[in-house]
């Protein structure tokens, strides 16, 4: 069944979309835990590499970096909630599916510290 929200167009869509979002993140913040740790990495690490950037690319990618791990959790909390939604039997693609979520979210940590590494150390 489509949603009843589908068929909205122009301003009231985009109102529309930016209340789900904002309900999203609330969502997050309130029931998973690596994303309240990671939001608050983001607000020591973002001030952090406004401060250490060497001009605008070099602070631009450290947030980047930052933010792109935020939102690999939320991606991978939207799939863990919807595996547990169909079944909270284990399963090997139910497995699959959070293990191959939580890679993506160990990726874009490692990227962040490549990243981080590389501008400020290297």
């Amino acid at each position: 069944m489509e949603s009843p929200y589908k068929g909205k167009t122009g301003l009231r869509r985009l109102f529309n979309a930016f209340g789900y979002s904002l309900e999203g993140i609330k969502a997050a913040y309130k029931n998973e835990d690596a994303f309240r740790q990671e939001v608050k990495l983001a607000i020591v690490l973002i001030p952090l590499a406004i401060y250490l950037g060497e001009g605008g690319m070099e602070r631009a990618i450290m947030i980047a970096s930052v933010l792109l791990v935020i939102i690999v959790e939320l991606l991978n909390s939207s799939i863990e909630a919807t595996v547990d939604r169909i079944s909270l039997e284990n399963h090997l693609l139910a497995k699959r599916a959070k293990d191959i979520g939580s890679a993506a979210v160990l990726l874009s940590l490692v990227n962040l510290a490549v990243v981080w590494g590389l501008l400020v150390f290297g």
